[in-house]
């Protein structure tokens, strides 16, 4: 069990270094930011998951102050060309 911590940390530092490269690399708030607050700011997002005709819709609470950043990102994120 012990050894299958350093594999996970390992993978979340890979996750936390390509998110601020490729994503946020223009916000110089949150490229430097330290994990727990891109965590608080980015990953605990106030939003509802819904599903209709095949497709997942992620609702957005509109008075979340960083619903545009995050916006951005995952426009960033799901325009990345994918890996052959």
């Amino acid at each position: 069990m012990n050894a299958a911590w350093v594999p996970a940390a390992m993978i979340a530092a890979d996750l936390d270094a390509w998110t601020r490269l490729l994503l946020l690399h223009d916000e110089p708030e949150l490229a430097a930011a330290e994990p727990e607050t891109i965590r608080m700011k980015l990953y605990h997002l106030p939003a509802r998951l819904t599903a209709h005709a095949r497709r997942r819709t992620l609702h957005l609470d509109r008075s979340w102050p960083w619903a545009a950043a995050f916006t951005i990102d995952w426009q960033r994120a799901t325009q990345l060309p994918a890996l052959t």
